[in-house]
């Protein structure tokens, strides 16, 4: 499979949870008003959306973990293999599951 697709699968699994996770959402967005309230001009929808952004990164860095110990492991030293991105596509859907409902009954 082309590695561009397991980029945009991992991208879209960021986004995902990113939008429709809203305990992750909710967690960052009370956390981001609480320590940097003047950050966005203490104007909550830029704030929702920074903590939206905040929420589909750190989906893609926890799902890159596995990932990484796993190139780590076998001591890979060019670029990624497709293990190590099926592991990191794996990873970042796993993470997404929560939101995987409010997805589908919304819809896009």
């Amino acid at each position: 499979m082309d590695r561009n697709l397991y980029y945009v699968g991992i991208a879209f699994f960021g986004m995902i949870n990113g939008i429709f996770n809203q305990l992750a959402l909710l967690f960052a967005l009370i956390h981001v008003q609480i320590l940097a309230p003047a950050l966005l001009f203490g104007s909550v929808p830029l704030t929702l959306m920074f903590s939206s952004l905040m929420v589909a990164t750190a989906t893609i860095v926890l799902g890159g973990i596995p990932a990484a110990l796993y190139e780590r492991f076998v001591g890979a030293k060019e670029d990624s293999t497709e293990a190590s991105l099926w592991i990191w596509l794996a990873g970042a859907g796993i993470l997404t599951i929560p939101a995987i409902g409010n997805f589908i009954q919304v819809g896009l």
